[in-house]
C-alpha cells in the first residue's frame, strides 16, 4: 500500500514537472502593430535629445513612433525586400502623417532603405526594455532653468 502511494505521488510529481517544462522556453508572443511607410533620420539629428531624454545616436538601432511606449522593442520588416531589423522606441515621430515610423540611420541601412529614403514596412512588437527616465527629467529641468533666465 505504501509503495503504491509512493508510486502515485512520484507519477503526479513527474506529470507536474513535465507540464511546467514547456513553459520555460516559450517564445514571447509577437504582437502585430501594422504596416505603412517608414522613413529614417540621421546626421542632422545626431546628438540631439530625443523625446525619451536620451541622446539620438544614428548608429544605434532605435526608432521614433507617435504612440508606442518608450522601450518597446520592434521587428520592422521591409516588405518589398523581406529584410528585418530589431529597433527600440526612444523618440516621437514621424511628423509626416503619411509615415508610421522613423528609423535611425543604422536601422535603415540594415533593411536597405537609405537610398530610397522610404520603405513599405510591417511592424511587430517583440518585447520591452525598461527605460531610465533620469535623463528626461534632467533635460526638462535644464529647459525650465533656461526659460527662467530669459
Amino acid at each position: 500500500m505504501l509503495n503504491n502511494l509512493k508510486l502515485v505521488i512520484s507519477a503526479i510529481f513527474v506529470i507536474i514537472i513535465s507540464a511546467c517544462e514547456g513553459t520555460k522556453h516559450e517564445k514571447l508572443s509577437v504582437i502585430p502593430v501594422g504596416d505603412g511607410k517608414a522613413s529614417w533620420y540621421g546626421t542632422k539629428f545626431h546628438g540631439n535629445i530625443t523625446a525619451s531624454g536620451e541622446k539620438y545616436n544614428m548608429n544605434d538601432f532605435t526608432a521614433a513612433h507617435r504612440v508606442l511606449k518608450f522601450g518597446t522593442i520592434l521587428r520592422v520588416t521591409n516588405i518589398n525586400k523581406g529584410i528585418s531589423v530589431v529597433v527600440r522606441i526612444n523618440d516621437r515621430g514621424p511628423y509626416n502623417y503619411n509615415r508610421v515610423i522613423d528609423l535611425s540611420k543604422s536601422a535603415a541601412v540594415e533593411i536597405d532603405m537609405v537610398k530610397s529614403g522610404l520603405a513599405d514596412v510591417k511592424i511587430e512588437i517583440i518585447g520591452y526594455k525598461p527605460v531610465n527616465f533620469e535623463n528626461l527629467i534632467k533635460h526638462y529641468q535644464n529647459l525650465l532653468i533656461l526659460n527662467a533666465k530669459k
